[in-house]
């Protein structure tokens, strides 16, 4: 089965960059997205960025886009989401997610294509 780990999270100031990642193991295939997603307090869980495995294409959500970069190691089968200038807003629970096929050239931004979670790691940002 697929299963997904995220971690990286913490308490950071605001300004201050954090790198999280996301530990992949189960697949029997590489056509597939990794999705970041989060959950502010008190909001619905919105997409963040989003990447194709095999061809390495990345997309981003407004709220990020300049600021984030999502990446993959290939030989660790982990996928990161690097995040700089963060702000009281990108305070969230942040998940990864993947979905079982590919849906096109570029990763999908919507969540219902989205199979398997992990748990979440917790962002802080502190003023």
């Amino acid at each position: 089965q697929v299963q997904l780990v995220e971690s990286g999270g913490g308490l950071v100031q605001a300004g201050d960059s954090l790198r999280l990642s996301c530990a992949i193991s189960g697949r029997t295939s590489f056509d597939y997205d990794i999705g970041w997603f989060r959950q502010p307090p008190g909001n619905e869980r919105d997409w963040v960025a989003a990447l194709s495995w095999t061809g390495g294409r990345t997309d981003y959500a407004d709220s990020v886009t300049g600021r984030s970069t999502i990446s993959r190691d290939i030989a660790k089968n982990t996928v990161f989401l690097q995040m700089d200038s963060l702000n009281i807003e990108d305070t969230a629970v942040y998940y990864c997610a993947a979905t079982s096929q590919a849906y096109s050239i570029v990763p999908s931004r919507l969540l219902s294509h989205y199979d398997y979670w992990g748990q979440g790691t917790q962002v802080t940002v502190s003023s």
